[in-house]
């Protein structure tokens, strides 16, 4: 996916003795969207910034160890060991010393010629890691203007961990004129040794400069056009996070120390052998235990008690992700943690007063949120008419902000309608789940947004489910209201026999199928094209539930 950005100069950090002044160089090509505040809360806000940083540069992906110095080595340890051999030979010790020297002087040789292409060569390779590095923190942070906070969102370069700062005016003083609206901004990579100079006693002003978009002429020097072959993968990344952050959970508070605790316990010790996950135990009304696997080393957090109504055990993976909290663990009141289910994703709010950090982690390292998480697919689902989606976003764009219940309300539509609404939004990059203020967003990840006529299938499996209840596929379908808003699904789709539980938002939380993907899957990468045959069948039969 091409992405086409225009900067009016770049990113600009003004560092005096007393005062530090941060002005980010928006997308011209976009609707203008500016912000200045000078910050209050300094530190918290260098802490979350920077592990926002983090984890832009995270990779976390297993990489081969390089052998080939070994192998050097191994070279000349052979030809020492030759030269020892020869050494104790005497009639061949001037030989020996002959081959040496003319072998040195073929690589003295091989060095001057070939000096100029080491040079090019080492500058081609710097070159390389500078400009990807530049790609990743251009194209990741995303700042968006609301009326009631400025956030900025990132991903992580292995596309498994997913980063939120989430900024509410309470944080700035002097707070200037603001024009809501997502940006891409110019973030280079030095801005980060910046954001370390930020101290308590030095007055820090943060600007999305609005004069990027005073002047007219195209032709201006002082523009400077970028245009990046982005991987479509980088984009649904973000929008499957969106499409998890809505989906049923778990949720329970932990104490900046239990995060500590962790931390420190894999930072001590080195897993050599599977399983490598945390096991959270979870008793209504007792502290929250952590098992610590393959070492089962019991962490009990004594300050962090369990607030739900049923006792779970819930165990989730990629655990070494979270070195990416560790520099909230001063500044954070609490942390919030939201899991969606064993290997499933999870969410870890860090509660910083008026500023929260939200990493979203994928349910593996491996298990990126592009390729395998197809969380859109557990979401309610329904077909909603052009005019009717439209309508919904309009009344959402209103206060940038809401609830699926409130639009539901003041719109008088159903709130399934409403939720499917939203949904389509979300896939098309306009609309976001903002898991810490549990309400929508307004938006708009990308400056054109993507077709809602093309998103009619979000996924091949949802197109291959549509082509099986199309085909008459789906047979004795039994459809059960449990009285409180849930609907249990049975039936049979083709030759495998299915059932489901929709909750009262119609979201799917629990499956089973015979196929041999949801035996190896389960619902951890999204449900088999069997139950979404089902569940479609369901959705177009509009007959009553018995």
């Amino acid at each position: 996916m091409l992405f086409d950005y225009r900067y009016l100069g770049i990113t600009a950090v003004d560092s005096a003795i007393g005062s530090t002044g941060m002005s980010f160089a928006p997308d011209t090509t976009r609707e203008p969207t500016y912000f200045t505040g000078k910050i209050r809360r300094k530190l918290a806000f260098r802490e979350c910034i920077s592990a926002l940083h983090h984890v832009v540069v995270s990779d976390m992906r297993f990489k081969p160890k390089d052998r080939a110095q070994y192998f050097e080595w191994l070279e000349e340890q052979q030809m020492v060991d030759l030269a020892e051999v020869a050494a104790l030979r005497e009639e061949t010790q001037s030989q020996l010393e002959q081959a040496r020297s003319e072998l040195a002087e073929l690589r003295s040789r091989h060095q001057d010629r070939h000096a100029e292409f080491f040079k090019a060569q080492k500058r081609y390779f710097d070159f390389l890691y500078k400009k990807n590095a530049d790609y990743w923190f251009v194209l990741d942070p995303v700042i968006t203007v609301h009326p009631d906070e400025v956030f900025f969102e990132c991903f992580s370069q292995d596309e498994s961990s997913y980063g939120r700062v989430g900024c509410s005016y309470e944080v700035f003083e002097d707070l200037g004129e603001f024009e809501c609206g997502t940006t891409n901004v110019d973030y280079s990579s030095t801005l980060y040794d910046e954001f370390q100079k930020i101290r308590d006693y030095k007055a820090t002003t943060l600007t999305v400069d609005p004069s990027g978009f005073e002047v007219q002429t195209s032709t201006d020097k002082a523009y400077r056009e970028v245009k990046i072959d982005l991987p479509d993968s980088w984009v649904r990344g973000f929008l499957q996070v969106s499409s998890a952050m809505g989906l049923p959970s778990t949720r329970f508070d932990l104490h900046p120390m239990d995060v500590h605790n962790i931390c420190l316990w894999l930072r001590r010790h080195k897993e050599r052998q599977s399983p490598r996950s945390l096991r959270f135990h979870l008793e209504p009304g007792k502290p929250v235990r952590i098992t610590l696997e393959p070492w089962n080393h019991v962490l009990t957090c004594a300050r962090s008690v369990y607030q739900g109504a049923e006792a779970q055990e819930i165990r989730v993976w990629g655990r070494r992700r979270l070195f990416l909290l560790e520099r909230l663990v001063s500044v954070a009141r609490r942390f919030r943690v939201v899991l969606m289910g064993t290997g499933m994703p999870s969410f870890w709010i860090a509660d910083c007063g008026d500023i929260s950090f939200t990493l979203g982690l994928s349910g593996w390292t491996a298990n990126d949120w592009s390729a395998s998480g197809n969380f859109d697919l557990l979401a309610p689902r329904g077909d909603v008419d052009t005019a009717t989606a439209q309508s919904v976003f309009d009344a959402l764009k209103q206060d940038w902000r809401g609830t699926s219940a409130d639009l539901a309300t003041r719109l008088n539509l159903e709130p399934s309608t409403v939720n499917a609404a939203l949904g389509q939004f979300t896939q098309a990059g306009r609309v976001m789940y903002d898991l810490n203020a549990e309400v929508f967003r307004v938006r708009e990840l990308a400056r054109d947004p993507l077709d809602l006529s093309k998103l009619r299938w979000a996924n091949e499996r949802e197109a291959s489910a549509a082509a099986l209840v199309n085909g008459g596929q789906v047979t004795d379908r039994v459809a059960n209201d449990s009285g409180t808003g849930q609907v249990s699904l049975s039936g049979r789709v083709g030759k495998q026999t299915c059932s489901l539980v929709l909750d009262s938002d119609q979201r799917l939380v629990r499956g089973h199928c015979d196929c041999s993907y949801h035996f190896r899957n389960k619902l951890r990468r999204g449900p088999c094209e069997h139950l979404l045959a089902l569940r479609m069948s369901h959705e177009r039969s509009g007959r009553a539930i018995s």
